[in-house]
């Protein structure tokens, strides 16, 4: 391609509302264009780089056996009526009506519809199993879009769907895909990493999510240093403690703590550290019952873990400072498990083998120092893990020790076991012609989302370093006077025919453009490797070759050029 018939559109700085890196390069760069809130327009480069990751995950799902449909983007409220998600599903969901005032929905994912199919479709287990999937536009309402398409209202997905006759065909089926899922990701050149990972609003039992690993990245993900363990930190089990609970070794004392109200306000006040302290946190379950929760003064509460226990199942809220102060008569800084307050108590495993600490004394102003379980305050009702890790932990797979780091997430596999088959009526006759509810799982992949974490974990201060299988062109071709040197311009026009002769994808900067503008936008862009060519090497029989990534020089020999250009890709 030329850029004379390209259309390459750079701009110098990124719009003010753009933060993370791979919004600000992406619109600078020309792959995108915002039109709304969340809403964005793929140009011609962008377009190319996302297609590419559409055409590896493509390869890899036929591979896998998968068998490509495509499905309404529009979906008829009745399905999702079935299978209770209608409502369930919230505001995320774009609710429309047609002419007819029926109400449809712009699907945000397609489990429903994909297993009215099968429904219809299939009625013997000779027909099982079947996994289909798709490449589509998903449409999610999200409260504040952001991040460009990391985060954008309207993002293309792939989606697949399997169906079968038994859990361990299921089970089979899951590391199919797990392992398809590690050949794209191989194959696109991301580092990434594999990890269990709560089922969230999608439901079912086991899951994996797929992370591409960058600094920016939403997601806290808890590796094993010694192990191959790995798991979103919603899901990493934070292991009791091992050492026993120390006795009671000083008296509880009450002390004035004038205007400190967080953990560690409180704790360089009263000189102990913040693992001394006990942090008192009052929430309301779904049944409207109000429930304390305890956590070590230097660990954070996991709603995700936390949402799950007997007490707070019917999910739960974060008491507002009104209804504290109704119920404890003080603020949320100085709230504490001692006393008369009648309310339920869930504690973390950590707080259980904390002995002598500190705590909110229930009255503005004060805290409490020396209190012990058994002595000045009952056991908990309930003990469980409801904490985030932090590095350092256990492994909970009994290895070493955990480190965190940040991901990306970038695909998403479940067994969702019969969650919408019996929802929605999708049965088999088996072998002894009983009918039973197929098995199902879920497979998604960002595609759209995969172009932006491939440039945040690819970048440097000049723009995009694309890895080799997505970059837009493989090729840069940069010739210094491509208008006035007939030398240059025969030397550039011949490589550039020969190497798209040999199927490899050229861009020709055939602009009238001074090197520092033609470099800075080739940069920006961030095609792997540039040949510059110019009158001066061209004397000496040479041209020079610059690698994005290492952004090393190096001179070649003119004559060499072309097989030199067709190693560098193949």
């Amino acid at each position: 391609m030329r850029t004379s018939a390209f259309f390459l559109s750079t701009l110098k700085e990124a719009p003010s509302e753009a933060e993370l890196v791979s919004h600000k390069l992406m619109l600078r760069a020309g792959l995108i264009r915002k039109l709304g809130s969340g809403l964005y327009s793929w140009l011609p480069l962008g377009l190319r780089s996302l297609r590419k990751v559409e055409h590896i995950v493509r390869e890899e799902m036929d591979r896998s056996g998968a068998l490509e449909v495509f499905l309404p983007a529009v979906q008829p409220a009745e399905l999702w009526q079935e299978s209770g998600r209608w409502e369930k599903f919230g505001p995320q969901m774009l609710k429309i009506k047609d002419r007819h005032e029926r109400d449809f929905c712009f699907g945000p994912t397609h489990e429903e519809v994909i297993t009215d199919i099968a429904r219809r479709d299939i009625r013997s287990y000779r027909q099982l199993p079947v996994n289909f999937y798709q490449i589509q536009t998903k449409f999610r309402d999200e409260i504040r879009p952001r991040f460009g398409v990391m985060r954008a209202r309207e993002f293309v997905m792939k989606d697949a769907y399997s169906f079968h006759v038994d859990l361990a065909d299921l089970e089979r089926e899951y590391r199919n895909m797990y392992d398809a899922y590690s050949r794209i990701f191989d194959r696109l050149g991301l580092k990434y990493r594999a990890v269990a990972a709560d089922t969230g609003a999608i439901g079912g039992t086991g899951s994996h999510e797929f992370h591409v690993l960058a600094d920016s990245g939403e997601d806290a993900i808890a590796y094993g240093l010694e192990s191959d363990y790995a798991a979103n930190v919603e899901l990493a089990e934070a292991l009791a403690p091992q050492a026993a609970r120390a006795a009671p070794g000083q008296p509880m004392t009450k002390i004035a703590t004038p205007g400190q109200h967080s953990i560690e306000a409180v704790s360089a006040f009263l000189k102990v550290p913040p693992s001394g302290v006990v942090k008192t946190l009052m929430v309301v379950a779904g049944d409207q019952r109000e429930v304390l929760i305890l956590l070590r003064g230097d660990h954070t509460l996991n709603e995700v873990k936390a949402s799950k226990k007997f007490l707070l199942n019917d999910g739960f809220r974060f008491a507002t400072e009104a209804e504290v102060r109704a119920r404890l008569g003080t603020e949320p800084g100085s709230i504490g498990p001692v006393g008369d307050h009648g309310l339920t108590v869930l504690a973390d495993r950590a707080v259980m083998s904390m002995s002598d600490f500190v705590c909110g004394a229930n009255e503005t102003g004060f805290h409490l120092s020396g209190v012990n379980f058994g002595r000045d305050l009952p056991e908990p009702v309930e003990i469980a893990d409801l904490r985030n890790v932090v590095e350092g932990d256990p492994s909970p797979d009994g290895k070493g020790r955990l480190g965190i780091c940040r991901g990306i997430e970038v695909g998403h596999i479940f067994q969702l076991r019969t969650k919408y088959s019996e929802a929605l009526g999708a049965t088999y006759l088996d072998e002894a012609g009983q009918a039973r509810p197929m098995e199902m799982g879920c497979y998604g992949i960002g595609v759209s989302r995969i172009v932006a974490a491939a440039i945040e974990q690819n970048h440097d201060e000049r723009g995009i370093i694309w890895p080799l299988p997505i970059a837009p062109f493989e090729i840069a071709i940069a010739p210094i006077g491509y208008r006035k040197s007939a030398e240059v311009k025969a030397l550039a026009d011949m490589l550039y025919q020969e190497l798209s002769a040999a199927g490899i994808e050229v861009l020709l900067d055939d602009r009238d453009e001074r090197p520092g503008v033609m470099f800075a936008d080739l940069e920006l862009i961030g095609i792997p490797h540039r040949i510059t060519i110019g009158e001066r090497g061209l004397k000496q029989g040479q041209v020079e070759y610059v690698s994005r990534r290492e952004n090393t020089a190096q001179t070649v020999d003119a004559g060499g050029i072309i097989e030199f250009a067709k190693r560098l890709v193949r």
